[in-house]
């Protein structure tokens, strides 16, 4: 497969609060507070800003796993977010849909892969062209 695609498109539901207890995790030496929680955390509001222009894709393919998106992860693509250089976007391209870093400086555009095995692409004036969301978070299993 030439891109890592979406293998379906689900808009954001935000319906119903999702709060979770939050732990404060030390990565390094044992905190003294171990038995401290935070407030409730509801993922509805730190994963979703737009939530009328946000969309969760699965990720098909492995072109993008050198920035940690890997076959199988859920993205969270907010379409509100205007796409900046080096944002991960997704885009269309040729009527397909592909997850990449965008390359944009001066009139020089490009959708620029996380796996030396996949060439960049190159978007000039006749690429059927369009950035459809920002990629905000990736959602995978621990591996």
């Amino acid at each position: 497969m030439a891109y890592s695609a979406f293998q379906s498109l689900h808009p954001a539901s935000v319906g119903t609060p999702l709060p979770r207890p939050l732990v404060t995790l030390s990565c390094g030496f044992p905190s003294p507070a171990q038995d401290y929680l935070e407030p409730a955390l509801d993922l509805n509001e730190l994963l979703i800003k737009h939530p009328a222009a946000t969309f969760f894709g699965r990720v098909q393919g492995d072109s993008m796993r050198e920035a940690q998106i890997f076959d199988g992860d859920v993205l969270i693509v907010d379409r509100a977010i205007t796409p900046l250089h080096n944002h991960i976007v997704l885009a269309v391209l040729q009527g397909e849909f592909t997850v990449k870093r965008l390359y944009k400086q001066g009139n020089k555009v490009a959708l620029i892969p996380a796996n030396p095995n996949f060439k960049p692409l190159n978007i000039d004036a006749e690429s059927d062209f369009s950035v459809w969301g920002v990629v905000t978070y990736i959602i995978h299993q621990a591996r």
